[in-house]
């Protein structure tokens, strides 16, 4: 499959754009997603990694503390770490009655993504909980796949690759609704794992078997903790609120807490 790359996308994966082709248009390059891929890894690989956002329930600074993350570190590999669209409207549990109607909901959903489709143009997507409810609700109803539409139709991110999990330098990188907590998953496993999914962990901490180090890291969430979609939350623990970083080909783990101050 071949993809379309405009001038950031193609500058932000190692292309030397023109500012503007012959007859003044903008350029535009046919690319493989194997060649996206060879692209986005340098020698040095640092891996931005973007905790739960639920929107249209997310915090609005949580973008720019991604952004400016992103760049404090130079980090040139994007990963959602899921969980980037809430579906309260259709949850399997008790909703607010007096919460937004699933259009609206998901409009406002889509408008916020796409701010962060425009700062993150290629990136993976772990699928979270809440991101499949509606493929979950597709299958309940026994609604063939072919009537349903990919996330990147419904949101509009073709630049976006959603995965169950993904792995890079050897680094699992998963929501965590079913592979348990990152500490977990790390220990059984014996492999490095980054996830999202508790919105009041984040850490990083190592383990050490007979021949090797791993990692896990928890890298908190972006949520508003005050929205009635979060009122699960309210009156238990704060969220943690920040993102994390992996640098040196997946030898460096570092979890970043956003700087402000949380009423008590």
């Amino acid at each position: 499959m071949r993809k379309r790359l405009n001038k950031k996308q193609a500058e932000q994966l190692g292309f030397k754009v023109k500012p503007k082709n012959v007859d003044g248009s903008n350029p535009k390059y046919n690319v493989t997603r194997e060649q996206v891929r060879e692209l986005s890894v340098s020698k040095d690989r640092r891996v931005l990694v973007i905790g739960d956002i639920h929107a249209p329930f997310e915090r609005k600074d949580y973008l720019q503390f991604c952004i400016d993350t992103y760049k404090k570190w130079n980090c040139n590999t994007v990963v959602f770490i899921g969980d980037i669209i809430d579906n309260h409207y259709s949850s399997y549990h008790e909703t607010d009655a007096d919460g937004l109607g699933g259009g609206e909901e998901l409009d406002l959903a889509i408008k916020s993504i796409r701010k962060w489709y425009k700062a993150f143009p290629n990136a993976y997507v772990t699928i979270g909980n809440h991101d499949a409810i509606i493929m979950r609700k597709a299958q309940t109803s026994s609604i063939p796949s072919q009537w349903i539409k990919n996330y990147s139709e419904v949101i509009g991110t073709e630049g976006w690759e959603f995965v169950t999990d993904v792995v890079i330098d050897d680094v699992r990188y998963v929501h965590g609704h079913k592979s348990s907590k990152a500490r977990t998953a790390a220990k059984r496993d014996m492999q490095s794992t980054v996830t999202g999914h508790y919105h009041t962990d984040m850490y990083v901490d190592w383990m050490f078997g007979a021949n090797k180090a791993v990692f896990a890291l928890a890298v908190g969430c972006g949520i508003d903790s005050e929205s009635y979609a979060m009122g699960y939350m309210q009156g238990g623990k704060k969220e943690a609120l920040g993102c994390g970083v992996v640098l040196d080909n997946g030898q460096t783990p570092i979890s970043v807490k956003m700087n402000l101050n949380i009423k008590e």
